[in-house]
């Protein structure tokens, strides 16, 4: 079973421009971090000293955050990247958006972080990236 840590305080760095996701209180720190580079967005999914790092084209990210829609039984509909490194998205019920980057070794295994975006937190990101509102 997946366990999903929660991300929910915001924080935008405006001379870096740097967007941060970030766990209050965990006993671990873990955070997205982004940043919109031309056609690109840099992600940086972080847990502890274990960091993933993708670049995921700007559109297909807008594109499929606003294709979203909660399935249920589902934790992620949708992947964003190639068949070695993507990160899965989905989104609850609740509004909370579901973020898994993941590097795949080959067929016997991959490395995975597993994220939660609290329902404000996740409309705070819509915002910065601008998808369009629901």
């Amino acid at each position: 079973m997946r366990h999903y840590q929660t991300l929910d305080t915001v924080s935008f760095n405006a001379e870096s421009g740097i967007f941060s996701i970030s766990a209050a209180n965990a006993a671990v720190d873990a955070k997205i971090a982004l940043r919109r580079e031309g056609e690109y967005i840099a992600l940086s999914a972080s847990y502890g000293p274990l960091e993933i790092a993708l670049r995921p084209r700007y559109d297909a990210l807008i594109r499929t955050l606003t294709r979203l829609r909660p399935i249920g039984g589902l934790q992620t509909s949708r992947e964003l990247g190639s068949t070695q490194a993507y990160v899965s998205v989905g989104l609850q019920g609740d509004g909370a958006l579901l973020l898994r980057p993941t590097i795949v070794g080959d067929a016997s295994g991959h490395i995975g972080l597993n994220f939660s975006i609290s329902a404000d937190a996740r409309k705070e990101l819509y915002s910065w990236l601008g998808v369009a509102a629901e």
